[in-house]
């Protein structure tokens, strides 16, 4: 079967020697109620779901539930879990995700070095490859030598291949997946990044800045604000599960993960001239309880992912979805001047954010430099209204206990000046491989309808 380009409208053919299987036509469900049924499939995890309470969730008809998931099972992306135990009548059968069905490549492409992640339907890694890269080698290296590594990362593997999420520092045009004026190397201006890639390993690709797609992986898995157990907002340390900030912010009714109220996002006429009156208007109803009440979701307030690497950028993500502006250019938080005559910055300018930072971590000053982001990230929180900012990168990873204390002072001298609530800064989980991880959701979050703006 050829896989459809979401981004591009054209079509490619797997890899060699991979398989046509279950879940190769994952790039084409069916209706946002599909993909609204799949994602409550997904969150439910390995312990499934009743379609009773698929239906509850989501204000869907059973009806319509029972249509969306013989379809899933006929497609190989959902299967029998067990049986719930009888309260008198027929015991209901439980449903899960097939994570198998399909997978997708991630591929973080960092200034020095190339990080590969293939991962499965849930979003699990099943394995991982790791390689200098040289930004600056010029586009035909580094295209070969990242295509190499994802054929590599495949090897003989018998998966299905949806595509290949790209992240790498910006700023590039996400929707064209060009490239613009790359900081440091502007030789990648102009370089279609997207089709070179495609065409060079025949599957869709996804580019993407790397803030935005490790703000992507966070949102999809969980670790975005109301989501799971924590504390309110005025606590500055999580369980260690991420931003975890609950407190007054989070709605908490319909579970954990609140799938009524996307309903009402997206089941309307659209899904009714795709999948028959019952799926369409379950979606409809259910989805006119969804935003309020028991169906709200959880988890969709306002976070920022600052990534402190070799560089210094921001993903947003607001209401669960990543924010990329009408340019998908949003985001360049390293490049905001904070020191009218401070040292030159390679984007050309003096004084901003990335080039005070960089310049006090390469002199040893990392309070100094922890501060200076705190000055940043203080900009943005009063400038959005953010709930929560999450830390990562190479940088902030060597020196975390400093930079979320450092981040953390600042944003309290300014809610101790404002009499506001302290915005809680924590270290973003996922680790050296968190880009990658979302770079793979890139294809991934669309399938479950998570992450769109």
């Amino acid at each position: 079967m050829a896989y459809v380009n979401r981004s591009s409208g054209e079509s490619g053919v797997s890899l060699p020697g991979r398989p046509e299987g279950a879940g190769a036509n994952l790039l084409a469900l069916r209706s946002h109620n599909g993909a609204l049924v799949l994602d409550l499939l997904r969150t439910a995890g390995t312990t499934g779901i009743s379609r009773l309470e698929l239906a509850g969730r989501t204000g869907l008809t059973p009806q319509a539930v029972s249509k969306i998931t013989a379809r899933l099972r006929a497609d190989g992306l959902a299967a029998e879990a067990g049986h719930l135990a009888s309260t008198g009548g027929k015991r209901r059968t439980v449903l899960r995700l097939v994570p198998e069905a399909g997978h997708a490549v991630g591929l973080h492409l960092d200034r020095d070095e190339l990080t590969a992640v293939l991962c499965d339907l849930a979003g699990t890694v099943v394995a991982e490859r790791r390689a200098p890269l040289g930004l600056g080698a010029g586009a035909a290296a580094v295209v070969e030598g990242a295509a190499r590594e994802v054929e590599a990362l495949i090897g003989g593997a018998e998966v299905s291949v949806l595509g290949v999420g790209v992240a790498l520092p910006g700023p590039l045009d996400h929707a064209r997946g060009v490239l613009h004026r790359v900081t440091g190397f502007p030789e990648w201006d102009g370089f279609p990044l997207r089709d070179a890639l495609a065409g060079r390993l025949g599957v869709p690709v996804v580019v993407d800045k790397d803030t935005n797609a490790a703000a992507l992986g966070l949102a999809v898995g969980g670790c975005a604000p109301g989501r799971g157990p924590g504390a309110g907002r005025d606590s500055a340390h999580g369980d260690g599960r991420g931003p975890d900030v609950g407190g007054d912010h989070g709605g908490h009714g319909g579970g954990p993960h609140g799938g009524g109220g996307r309903a009402g996002r997206h089941g309307d006429d659209h899904d009714r001239g795709r999948d028959g009156g019952d799926e369409g208007a379950g979606g409809r109803d259910g989805g006119a309880g969804g935003r309020d009440g028991e169906g709200a979701r959880t988890g969709e307030e306002a976070f920022a992912y600052l990534h402190l690497g070799t560089g210094l950028g921001a993903g947003l993500v607001f209401g669960g979805a990543v924010h990329r502006g009408a340019r998908t250019g949003a985001g360049e938080f390293g490049h905001q001047v904070i020191q009218l005559d401070g040292p030159p910055c390679d984007c050309g300018n003096r004084g901003c954010v990335e080039a005070l930072c960089l310049a006090a971590v390469g002199r040893g000053a990392v309070d100094e430099a922890a501060r200076v982001l705190g000055a940043g990230a203080a900009n943005l929180v009063g400038l959005l209204d953010i709930d929560v900012v999450l830390l990562g990168g190479r940088t902030v990873a060597a020196h975390q206990e400093a930079f979320v204390r450092g981040v953390g002072a600042v944003l309290g001298e300014r809610a101790r000046r404002e009499g506001t609530d302290t915005v809680p800064v924590r270290i973003a989980p996922g680790g050296a491989r968190g880009v990658a991880e979302g770079a793979a959701q890139l294809l991934l979050a669309p399938l479950f309808g998570r992450g769109e703006g």
